[in-house]
């Protein structure tokens, strides 16, 4: 163990013993990234776009934890909630005003599995779903009032 001074003494007492990794820890809702099975992003989570995702990987490890950011609104997190009382997941709600972070909810065990990939990817738009969208603006009305 290393020989602590005066100002260490301070700060562990002011704030706290420093945890390994605390960065990465307010990123992912107070776990480590390696303990991870599926992390969605607050978006993902209002939009229900990772639900089906989250429901495999749930029947697939039962032994996890659901961490559920607390910044996001209660009506957004519903069905995850539902998902996670289906499969007899336990869920907590995490609400940490001091850290700012994009991550909504965490499928997490508590030890290390290292999966590579934690994320899932947004599927883009079809092209013609936006090619409408844009054609729908006020600038290309006008612009087709003239051109046509």
């Amino acid at each position: 163990m290393a020989n602590k001074n005066v100002d260490d003494y301070l700060t562990e007492g002011i704030y706290g013993t420093r945890l390994p990794k605390d960065a990465e820890r307010k990123q992912f809702l107070g776990t480590l990234r390696e303990r991870i099975v599926i992390a969605l992003t607050i978006g993902q989570v209002m939009t229900d776009k990772g639900v089906e995702k989250l429901e495999e990987a749930m029947k697939e490890n039962p032994n996890t934890t659901l961490l559920i950011n607390g910044q996001v609104s209660y009506r957004f997190l519903k069905e995850e909630k539902d998902l996670a009382k289906k499969y007899n997941i336990t869920y907590t709600t995490i609400t940490n005003e001091e850290s700012d972070t994009e991550i909504g909810a965490v499928l997490t065990y508590d030890y290390a599995i290292d999966k590579e990939e934690i994320f899932i990817e947004d599927e883009p738009e079809e092209p013609s779903q936006k090619k409408e969208e844009q054609e729908t603006t006020f600038l290309s009305k006008i612009k087709r009032i003239f051109l046509d």
